[in-house]
């Protein structure tokens, strides 16, 4: 078994062939030459310096031995042959009988700016060290984008006395990931720690003097002054080493509901995108819980022992003193109702709906009350029934 990727989703399926029964031949590829690690933490404890980054990582070192899998760090799979079952690393071709692609996701980066000292983005342990020295140093943080990343990173600085600018062209933080009603929650919540919000803004440039960042244009000619710079502007699929493999890599790899993207060749993670029998349409879920549930169900799979990947998805975001978590599917829903609790109290949970069905709810500090609710997105309740109980 071959598994290209040492984060979440590769380490917790090489664990899971392991707790499965197979004892045959595991190896592990990752690119980055530390041991695979959480990122979630990265705009939070680490960012913060509440945590080490060896805190972090995912599994022991004894823990690999005792496991017999074989760890190939700082290297890189660059291609795939799925007829000849081959991937090829470092120059030369690794056979498998069965392989999971758990590469995850790229941050996106904003134009001209690649290798410009001062901007920054946030998805490794090193990203996030020069991130947190750079900020700490400067007089105000710019954050482009104000989804999860970008919210977060604010909130994190603002507890270390940071300065902070957050822009997005939405009216509010994560408006496209939690709707209008709890984006507007958000943004008071920033508000009230002093984040200037610059929301319903466009950015035109980012500036420099040849070497350093000096602002961020917004599309309206305000300039803001900075020389650090967070961009949060999204991901994409780890998918260029796939290129002519053959696979389809619209938005990912494409899979079956079993995350079987070709015979023997399977994927999980942020990288893949599955045929959710439940919602009856491919999905991809960039969340940490998904990446460790759907390894688990690849690496059943892999062993020929997988049904179908139906999970009810769950996503949770920290932000100062406030946990907000969520089941199932907030964005693109047209209902929102609050069914216990009050957005006054700051402690409620909310059922997001679509057509005549319940898809999603949503806790803000309420973590009992709405593992409760999650049942009602399991079952595909009646939004009637939903918000008359």
């Amino acid at each position: 078994m071959v598994v290209v990727g040492a984060s979440a989703a590769g380490l917790t399926a090489a664990e899971s062939l392991r707790a499965d029964g197979f004892d045959g031949d595991v190896t592990v590829i990752g690119a980055e030459p530390h041991a695979g690690y959480d990122r979630p933490p990265l705009s939070k404890q680490l960012l913060s310096g509440a945590w080490e980054a060896q805190r972090l990582e995912l599994l022991p070192h004894h823990r690999y031995d005792e496991l017999g899998i074989d760890c190939r760090l700082g290297t890189a799979a660059t291609a795939l042959d799925v007829a000849g079952r081959t991937v090829r690393v470092d120059g030369a071709d690794l056979g498998y009988d069965r392989l999971l692609i758990a590469t995850g996701v790229r941050p996106r980066t904003w134009p001209g700016t690649e290798g410009l000292r001062g901007v920054h983005v946030l998805r490794t342990v090193d990203d996030a060290v020069a991130f947190r020295e750079a900020a700490l140093s400067a007089r105000r943080v710019v954050v482009i984008g104000a989804g999860f990343l970008g919210a977060e990173a604010a909130a994190t600085l603002r507890g270390l006395g940071v300065p902070v600018t957050l822009v997005d062209p939405a009216p509010a933080p994560m408006q496209r990931q939690v709707g209008p009603d709890v984006a507007r929650l958000l943004a008071g919540l920033h508000a009230e720690h002093d984040v200037d919000l610059r929301l319903g803004a466009t950015v035109r440039a980012v500036e420099d003097d040849g070497d350093h960042v000096t602002g961020v244009r917004l599309g309206d000619g305000t300039a803001l002054r900075t020389t650090c710079v967070l961009v949060a502007i999204g991901a994409t699929p780890a998918t260029a080493w796939l290129d002519g493999s053959g696979l389809d890599l619209t938005d990912g790899v494409g899979c079956d509901a079993q995350c079987r993207a070709a015979p023997d060749v399977f994927a999980a993670g942020d990288v893949a995108r599955w045929f959710h029998r439940g919602y009856g349409t491919s999905v991809r879920v960039e969340h940490r819980t998904n990446a460790t549930e759907q390894a688990m169900a690849a690496a059943r799979a892999m062993l020929g022992a997988g049904g179908p990947y139906e999970p009810v998805p769950y996503v949770w975001s920290d932000q100062y003193d406030t946990k907000i978590q969520a089941y199932g599917r907030t964005a693109g829903a047209d209902r929102f109702a609050v069914i216990s609790g009050s957005p006054d109290d700051r402690r409620f949970v909310a059922v997001y709906g679509r057509g005549e069905r319940v898809v999603g709810v949503l806790g803000w500090r309420s973590p009992r009350e709405l593992l409760r609710a999650r049942a009602l997105v399991a079952a595909g309740v009646a939004w009637r029934d939903a918000v008359a109980a």
